[in-house]
């Protein structure tokens, strides 16, 4: 079976398959992203979360708050008012940890090329820690994903450890993250529309013989970099974010498989 047939089949499988997250639907406000993607014949989502505010109580294992085996007091996708915060604290047992838990999306790709147009986009619309994972069956994985979480502990063996006044503070952080995420959000998006419409018009052109027979591989790589095939999508916010970043473009992270 050829690479194109079977990335077809993984397709289809995934998409017919049940929704098992936690939530068992797609978050509203990504849901027309994932419609856009897995609508583009080289592309389909296989996990998603627009990004929650999370109230976790457990014991902290080493230096990192597992989610696995943990009581989940509070879980909301939208902003946080104190008052929940303060009712679901009530129910600690263990060591409470509020966490501010951004936008991921994965998704499989065709093949490199269209994972590269991807993580262009991404990085160019504030997801700076996007990548790209090739497995050993030709499986390419593009994750979008940021750096602007949040983790703070509040409590130890049920004993709340901070004064209500810093959880309000904590909120107010917690909120204005949970709107630049959205932001992001929709700026992928737009960027994603455009980028895609850009690509459709590039391969409906006629493709010109070159007049020069051999030329080097840096020329022929040069040629087929997305980031000149696909405009920037910069919009007044996030121009003043790049501007000093010197990793604009597409130089693109290979993740290791799991």
């Amino acid at each position: 079976m050829d690479h194109t047939a079977e990335f077809r089949r993984w397709k289809a499988q995934c998409l017919s398959k049940a929704d098992l997250s936690r939530k068992g639907s797609v978050d509203e406000n990504v849901v027309e992203l994932v419609q856009l993607l897995n609508g583009r014949e080289p592309y389909f989502t296989t996990s998603s979360c627009a990004g929650r505010i999370i109230l976790l109580d457990g014991d902290i294992n080493g230096f990192e708050v597992q989610k696995q085996n943990r009581c989940w007091l509070l879980v909301t996708h939208k902003p946080c008012v104190k008052d929940d915060v303060m009712a679901a604290l009530k129910k600690a047992n263990g060591d409470a940890i509020l966490k501010f838990e951004p936008f991921v999306l994965h998704v499989q790709c065709r093949q490199l090329q269209d994972a590269q147009i991807l993580h262009s986009v991404a990085i160019d619309s504030g997801f700076r820690n996007s990548g790209i994972t090739v497995g050993k069956r030709g499986k390419t994985m593009l994750a979008i994903r940021s750096t602007h979480g949040l983790e703070v502990p509040l409590s130890h063996k049920g004993k709340l450890m901070v004064t209500e006044e810093y959880i309000d503070f904590l909120l107010k952080i917690a909120n204005q993250k949970m709107e630049e995420n959205k932001k992001r959000i929709e700026r992928l998006y737009n960027c994603l529309q455009h980028a895609l419409e850009k690509e459709n018009i590039t391969n409906a052109r006629p493709k010109r013989k070159s007049k020069t027979k051999n030329k080097s591989s840096y020329t022929r790589k040069k040629e087929r970099n997305p980031e000149e095939a696909h405009s920037k999508c910069f919009t007044e916010e996030n121009v003043k974010e790049c501007e000093n970043d010197d990793a604009l473009g597409i130089s693109v992270t290979i993740f290791p498989e799991d």
